[in-house]
């Protein structure tokens, strides 16, 4: 069972009395509550701001009063559809004022921002505060990787924006940040992964179940790496990224079940690199109201509403696999019934998409504890298989595309005899792995949208010639990728938010808006 964080929002809402002076006078006023000063004057104190990063992630994944933000990294691949008019499903009207984009961004800058504001005051926490040994070089890893990961994502998306390495203390300074160049976000992910894998602990005890470890850093860092390789780092990142999957250490193991990656009784287990720890205040819990602090008021769960069409998606329609997904397992993969089923409700084509809904989820799809897993095995032995296999080790990669394919066929109740498909593989192409990454990894964090993104810009596959039917295809009559392909000359990515522009005199917009 996962270990709820609890957290006070004292670190980020500190303010400081002044004194006032009156008649010549200056009288002295003590501080209401903490100030920042008083505050860090204890490991504990360090702890709570740590944790108040990772508390940032609920921003992304929570209800979000009605209007959850998934659509932006699930609908764009060919994994999902769905029959509402959503920008990002159709690729039509997609524009700067986009609620979604908007939040998106601010969140992954709020959460670099805590980031750094911890990383500054570790380095200047005095002799003895901490009194853990370790403990502060595991805190700056911590910070490191997450704000590795809000890069990471934001250069997948954007493409582009302020690399912020320092706690930004004045307005001027927060927008009048110079925007970053090819893949200087990347690399500045990349190089705070390397950093923090060294700092990181290999584990951490069941108290603090959850949090990264070096196996995290080693996985996401991997990650980072294949995906430079296809934007212009070839062998030399594919290398380099073997490296960082091979520190990944033997605790680290798929699960004998596939589904098991979903249910919310087995959550952060052996195949798990990093996931968001939702949770919940146990007695006042209000869904509607954000909060990522244990203020015993917002919500810090999970929202699932949309898979299902729950009462809590209103006005909407479910997100649903497409004929390509569904097309693409072979009949008897044990892994279909984990994946979709059939539905013959209005809202959902005919078949309803169910990895996050099936098993256990520990609360409804509003408020769900369920967490969504973040990064796992399977993912990376996928991309390792594809390091592998362009660099010239086939053998490497057959090897780890077999060992998904094996778990998949394992993936039985336990009174059924495994099953015989999928088969092992004997050679493995590009296209092989392509496929399984889709089996394996649909409608999981905008794998596939960044999938196909990275794989044409390597020249595995070229989406210029991707029509409608290519693309799942879309249920949506206005699906229109050709139009917004050729407006952003293969690129790809979003539109930069119109709060940046309109605030950051150094940010130009991407191409097509």
């Amino acid at each position: 069972m996962k270990k709820i964080i609890r957290i006070t929002s004292i670190l980020f809402m500190l303010s400081v009395l002044t004194g006032i002076q009156s008649c010549d006078e200056l009288i002295d006023k003590q501080p209401l509550g903490d100030t920042e000063a008083t505050f860090f004057t204890n490991q504990d104190a360090f702890d709570r701001g740590i944790q108040g990063i990772y508390a940032k992630i609920t921003d992304w994944y929570w209800f979000h009063a009605n209007d959850p933000i998934h659509d932006f990294w699930l609908l764009p691949g060919d994994d999902l559809t769905t029959r509402q008019a959503n920008n990002f499903e159709t690729f039509a009207a997609l524009q700067p004022g986009n609620g979604h984009l908007n939040y998106y961004w601010s969140t992954a800058y709020q959460l670099v921002g805590r980031a750094n504001t911890m990383l500054e005051k570790i380095e200047e926490v005095e002799e003895g505060v901490y009194t853990e040994e370790n403990l502060k070089s595991y805190h700056k890893g911590e910070a490191l990787f997450l704000r590795s990961l809000a890069f990471f994502r934001l250069w997948s998306y954007f493409g582009t924006g302020p690399v912020t390495l320092e706690r930004i203390r004045q307005l001027g300074e927060a927008t009048e940040q110079p925007k970053s160049s090819g893949t200087q976000m990347l690399d500045q992910a990349i190089t705070d992964l390397q950093t923090a894998a060294d700092l990181l602990p290999s584990e951490w005890e069941d108290k603090y179940i959850g949090r990264v470890t070096k196996d995290g850093a080693y996985g996401l860092l991997g990650k980072c790496l294949v995906t430079r390789a296809c934007y212009g780092g070839g062998d030399t990142d594919y290398n380099a990224a073997i490296t960082a999957f091979n520190n990944i250490s033997s605790h680290v193991a798929l699960t004998p079940h596939f589904g098991s990656n979903f249910d919310a009784m087995d959550e952060n287990n052996e195949e798990s690199l990093f996931e968001f720890q939702a949770s919940n205040a146990p007695s006042t819990n209000n869904i509607w109201l954000g909060n990522d602090f244990n203020q015993q008021i917002g919500a810090m769960e999970a929202y699932w509403g949309f898979f299902n069409d729950a009462w809590s998606f209103w006005a909407h329609t479910p997100y649903v696999p497409t004929q390509k997904l569904r097309e693409i397992y072979e009949e008897g993969d044990p892994r279909i019934a984990e994946t979709f089923k059939e539905n013959d409700g209005s809202n959902y084509n005919g078949w309803e998409f169910i990895k996050y809904t099936k098993r256990n989820k520990e609360g409804d799809n509003t408020s769900s504890l369920n967490n969504p897993r973040i990064l796992r095995y399977a993912d990376v032995l996928l991309l390792k298989a594809e390091a592998y296999l362009q660099t010239n080790k086939p053998g490497e990669a057959l090897a780890a595309v077999n060992a998904i394919r094996q778990r998949a066929r394992e993936s039985v109740a336990e009174e059924d005899p495994v099953s015989a498909v999928p088969a092992d593989l004997t050679s493995v192409s590009m296209q092989d792995i392509m496929d399984e990454r889709m089996r394996e990894l649909c409608g999981e964090e905008g794998h596939r949208f960044l999938d196909l993104k990275r794989w044409h810009k390597a020249g595995y596959i070229n989406l210029a010639k991707w029509n409608v039917d290519d693309w799942g295809p879309s249920i949506r009559e206005d699906f229109d990728f050709q139009g917004w392909f050729s407006d952003t000359q293969g690129d790809m990515l979003y539109p930069i938010p119109r709060d940046e522009m309109d605030l950051n005199p150094n940010m130009d917009q991407n191409n097509g808006y």
